[in-house]
Parts: C-alpha cells; sequence; structure tokens
C-alpha cells in the first residue's frame, strides 16, 4: 500500500518536472504563498469596495473549482497521458498488470491526490495567509479556520468530479444520472428548504459557525461522494477496433475559406477522435461557469444583476481562454517536425480553430443573460468576453506556444501571466462597473494583442526543439 502510494507520488513528480522543469515546478507553492501573503495586506482595502462575505465566497469557490480541474482524470487522464506520451501510462490504469486490485488502486491515487495538491495548493495559500496574520493584528483562530475549510472545499471539489468522471467511465447513462441527481439535491437544498450558499457549499457553513454538526455535515458530503465514486469507479475502458471515413477531406472543404482549412480540419477531428470532446467542454468549461454563476447569483443583494453579468463576461472570457489547451494537448510538437511547416503556421491554424470554438461562450453568455433577464447587456458582455479571450491567448501563445498546459505549474510563466493578465481585466471590471457602455474599451485589448501574437510567431519560430 505504502509503496504503491510513494510510487504515485514520484510519477506526479516526475511528470511535472518534466513538463516544466526542476526548479519551476519547485518554486511555484512558493510563489503561492507569496501572492497569499501580500493579497493578505490588501483585505482591509477590499473591505472598502466590498462586503467580506463576497471575498470568502470567491476564494472558496476558487479552491472547489481546482478540486474539480484536478480530479478531472477519469474521463481525459488516460487518452492525454496515450496521446501525448506515447505507450506511458499511469499507475491508476494498471490493474491489468499488475497484482493490486481496481479499487486498491484508486484508493491511492485518490489519497496522492489530497496530499500532494493539498501541499502544492492549499498549504502555501494558507500559509502565507497564516504569516501574514500578526502584521493583520489578527490572530491564528480566522487563518486556522481558512485553512480548514479551504480544505474541505477543495476536498468537496475533487470527490465530485471524481464521481462524475468515474460514472462517466463506466456508463453514459450513469453520468446522467448521477448529473441529474446532483442537481436535484442542490435544487432541493436551495428552494425546497429556502437555503442559501452555505447549503449549496457546507464548508462555507463551518467558516460561519463552526460546530460538530456543521463540521459533520461538511465532512459526511465528501465522505458521501468519495463512496459514490469507489461504487462507479472502474479503470476498464470498453474498446473496440474503430474504422473512420475520410472526414478530413469533405471538413477541409467546409473550411475552405479559413486560411488554415487543413489543420482546422485535423484540429476538430483530434477532438472527436479523442471521445473527450463533450467531457472537455463539461469538466473545463461549462462545470466551472455553472458553479460561479450560482455563486456570484447568491450574492444578488451586493451586487445588481448588470455588473454581475459584466463579472462573469470577464470570467468567461478568461476560461474561454483556456479552449487553446484544447486543441493544443493532444500534440507533440515534434510531430510537426517532420513536416515543411513553421511554429507560427501550426499556431494560426490552433487560433482559427480556436476563435471557431468561441461559439460556445458566444452561446452560454446568451443564456446566462436570458435567465438573468439582462438581455440588453449582452452586446456588452459579448464584447468584454470575447476581447479578454482573445488577449488571454495572445499572451498564452506568446508565453507558452503550443504549450499552454504549462502556464499551470512553471512558477515564472504563472507570474508573468497572472500580472499580464490581471491589471487589464480589473481595470476593464471597474469601467464597466462605472458604465455598461464602457465595457465596450475591451476591444482596445486587442492591439496588444495582436502584437503578442506576432512577436509570438517569431519567438517559436526561432526556438529549437527537440528531435525525435
Amino acid at each position: 500500500m505504502f509503496e504503491l502510494l510513494t510510487s504515485m507520488f514520484k510519477e506526479e513528480w516526475r511528470m511535472h518536472s518534466t513538463m516544466f522543469g526542476n526548479l519551476n515546478f519547485a518554486l511555484f507553492p512558493v510563489l503561492i504563498f507569496g501572492i497569499a501573503f501580500m493579497g493578505a495586506f490588501l483585505i482591509p482595502l477590499i473591505r472598502t469596495i466590498m462586503d467580506l462575505s463576497l471575498l470568502v465566497l470567491l476564494v472558496h469557490a476558487g479552491f472547489v473549482l481546482m478540486g474539480i480541474m484536478v480530479g478531472s482524470f477519469g474521463l481525459m487522464g488516460k487518452e492525454i497521458m496515450n496521446r501525448r506520451f506515447g505507450q506511458a501510462s499511469l499507475l491508476a490504469y494498471s490493474a491489468r498488470s499488475l497484482p493490486v486490485s481496481e479499487k486498491k488502486l484508486f484508493l491511492n491515487f485518490v489519497i496522492k491526490d489530497i496530499v500532494y495538491y493539498f501541499f502544492l495548493w492549499v498549504m502555501p495559500f494558507c500559509g502565507g495567509l497564516i504569516l501574514a496574520s500578526p502584521f493583520l493584528g489578527m490572530g491564528l483562530y480566522y487563518p486556522l479556520l481558512v485553512l480548514l475549510t479551504l480544505t474541505l472545499s477543495f476536498l468537496t471539489g475533487l470527490c465530485a468530479v471524481f464521481l462524475l468522471s468515474s460514472g462517466y467511465s463506466r456508463s453514459k447513462k450513469a453520468f446522467a444520472i448521477v448529473i441529474v441527481i446532483m442537481a436535484a439535491l442542490a435544487a432541493l437544498f436551495i428552494f425546497g428548504f429556502n437555503g442559501g450558499i452555505t447549503a449549496l457549499l457546507p464548508p462555507l457553513a463551518v467558516f460561519y459557525s463552526l460546530s460538530a454538526e456543521t463540521l459533520a455535515v461538511s465532512v459526511g458530503l465528501i465522505l458521501a461522494l468519495f463512496a459514490l465514486s469507489m461504487i462507479f469507479f472502474t479503470s476498464e475502458y470498453q474498446s473496440s477496433e474503430k474504422h473512420y471515413k475520410n472526414r478530413h477531406t469533405p471538413l477541409s472543404r467546409r473550411l475552405a475559406r479559413l486560411p488554415a482549412h487543413d489543420l482546422v480540419a485535423k484540429d476538430f477531428i483530434d477532438l472527436y477522435r479523442s471521445g473527450i470532446g463533450i467531457g472537455q467542454m463539461i469538466f473545463s468549461f461549462l462545470l466551472p461557469l455553472v458553479l460561479i454563476w450560482v455563486m456570484l447569483s447568491l450574492m444578488g443583494g451586493f451586487l445588481s444583476e448588470v455588473k454581475l453579468l459584466m463579472i462573469f463576461a470577464v470570467v468567461t472570457g478568461v476560461i474561454a481562454s483556456t479552449m487553446y489547451t484544447w486543441l493544443t494537448e493532444f500534440d507533440a510538437i515534434a510531430s510537426y517536425m517532420f513536416l515543411p511547416l513553421q511554429m507560427s503556421s501550426v499556431m494560426k491554424a490552433k487560433i482559427e480553430s480556436f476563435a471557431i470554438l468561441q461559439i460556445i461562450p458566444i452561446l452560454f453568455l446568451t443564456g446566462i443573460a436570458l435567465f438573468s433577464g439582462t438581455l440588453v447587456y449582452l452586446p456588452h458582455a459579448l464584447v468584454l468576453s470575447l476581447s479578454v479571450s482573445f488577449y488571454a491567448l495572445a499572451v498564452a501563445v506568446r508565453l507558452c506556444g503550443l504549450s499552454p498546459s504549462s502556464l499551470i505549474y512553471s512558477a515564472k510563466v504563472f507570474l508573468t501571466y497572472l500580472l499580464m493578465i490581471g491589471p487589464p481585466t480589473i481595470i476593464l471590471i471597474i469601467l464597466a462597473f462605472i458604465n455598461p457602455d464602457l465595457a465596450c474599451a475591451g476591444i482596445l485589448l486587442l492591439f496588444p494583442a495582436q502584437y503578442l501574437l506576432e512577436s509570438g510567431y517569431a519567438k517559436w519560430d526561432a526556438a529549437d526543439f527537440a528531435g525525435f
């Protein structure tokens, strides 16, 4: 048991350090610690412009989303490993080759993820707050309480998505049933029992009223989600011999108006044949955004519907920019090296595919505007969202080229990304709060975005890549 667990830790470290470099990856928790430490000194200023309950909500929701992102291995893990690393695979999928049961492998995997990402994300963040607390005249009670509730929030997101992805890997019908049950329970808590945000997110109840009862409810929910995920879990992926028609030629003809229509057609065929296109949309786009919208909606007493829409438009733009990762995560740069193509040509094709995928956030924001009764401000929200999305894409291209996943755990790249994305988005939110018409100022982001793209093309065309 312990040997298997330590092997999984080594596997996780080696995978990340190989992709991002040992030093860059090792410094990532230090970066999170520093951001939390410096951010703690802004709390008195934040209190003057927003209710602290909103800040508490946003931080806890962020750690729920982090758990969701970490836990979505069941749907995508095997495919990503095989497509990016050839015959390499995770120990979590080795039940056939090792004398270990599926359940034992899964249990070790969950423990590994909990401990590994606790020290990578949760502990550094809370450590920064704990260190800053004496300088703010704050006792240790609240920092330690935040450590407890953020850990519970992270585990809630982690176990919830384990359940969803485990159900999906076993059966599409089971997955649909789990989604319906979870949605029904959430609706029952909120509408049936007139529950507030603490009913939807029990760790918040622990934060506001620490007691044996609230702690038991929060821990009980986590254990229930984990127990159900153990029931649904299987490492057996049903596979069979598949035959595909030539979809590239007809699809390329339909996209003939695009300069890189051949490569764009390949991108969409890759998404389709990978079998995770729907999962990508659910786990990395729709699920986080739905959760964020629900959280923000419950704070309607502090912000108007229009301001909520503007905040949500910016958040949607930032999350939509990660669609570039969907298009690159299955591609190894070396696979293009024997073709008469520059890296910039491949990137331009990815950007054209990215532009087509933006129909998803457009439709999503339209639905949100209809639901919230703010349809008149939909054009403002779309301009804001798309401007932020393409600007964030340009930053990712400039910093990472065809490897945007290095944004996650490379300390240097992550810090640069935050510094380039944070100030413009904050300024746009402030302008939209002053007057929704000023949200159209987001168009100005397209000028630095164009510069970043052009400089990114030159940078990556001149870069040397390892061959076969």
